[in-house]
């Protein structure tokens, strides 16, 4: 998370460069709401995707475009997804194509969920460039309400329910099912995936602290590590989950 981003290029817009910081610093949220998103049976985002910055040496240029990927996982070091545009100049990657992409070059996400959208810093960066005219046919367009350039939301209810900042409403309502599950699949507790990866760890990256507390209370391996050799209390201190850095 610490690392600069390889995409701060000379000339790049001064409001589109505090865009991108604004989307690494809050990408947490976009991947929490992802991973209750993937548990629901009925969905509940009308569109989930992640605008990162690809690379190309040309001519002896390093040739910057940032482009929108979907369908996203997260394992706390890289975003995976599906690129959805076609490049302009680039030839090293094409619509289509599978990418896996280290956190630092996220250039901007969003999500929306009954037509509102939370995130999406650099189309607010550029709508607020817009007259309201501009800004209305912009909406349309998307087919979404984008609200006020100057508060961008990044929670759902953020207004009415502070507290959904710290606590996705769904980790404190599955907590019962929760619960049963893990009674009556132990083995679920402390399994790893290929990558070493332990539920614990899951639930740390997406800051769920009810899930997280359960499982700990379980007996979870709070020292069990991923083949990156982390541990999940790794991942909070690094998304900057400050609300679970006590529970371990």
């Amino acid at each position: 998370m610490e690392n600069t981003p390889i995409f701060f290029a000379d000339g790049e817009n001064p409001k589109m460069i505090e865009a991108f910081q604004k989307a690494q610093e809050t990408f947490k949220y976009f991947w929490r709401e992802l991973s209750w998103e993937y548990r629901r049976i009925i969905p509940g985002l009308d569109v989930a995707c992640v605008k990162v910055a690809f690379t190309q040496e040309i001519d002896n240029e390093t040739v910057v475009e940032h482009m929108w990927i979907n369908e996203i996982n997260f394992d706390g070091e890289n975003i995976y997804g599906i690129l959805v545009n076609d490049p302009g100049e680039l030839t090293n990657v094409s619509n289509g194509d599978e990418v896996a992409i280290p956190i630092n070059q996220i250039s901007d996400w969003l999500f929306a969920s009954q037509g509102k959208t939370y995130g999406g810093f650099t189309i607010q960066a550029m709508r607020s460039e817009m007259s309201e005219d501009e800004r209305e046919a912009h909406d349309e367009a998307w087919g979404m309400d984008f609200g006020d350039y100057n508060d961008i939301l990044v929670v759902f209810e953020q207004k009415e329910k502070p507290e959904n900042l710290i606590e996705h409403p769904m980790s404190k309502n599955m907590k019962e099912s929760l619960v049963d599950f893990i009674k009556n699949n132990p083995n679920e507790i402390n399994g790893k995936d290929e990558l070493g990866y332990t539920f614990l760890h899951r639930e740390t990256i997406a800051g769920n602290s009810t899930s997280v507390q359960i499982l700990i209370e379980s007996g979870a391996d709070k020292n069990a590590k991923t083949v990156h050799g982390k541990t999940p209390l790794d991942y909070a201190k690094e998304l900057k989950w400050e609300h679970l850095i006590p529970l371990f």
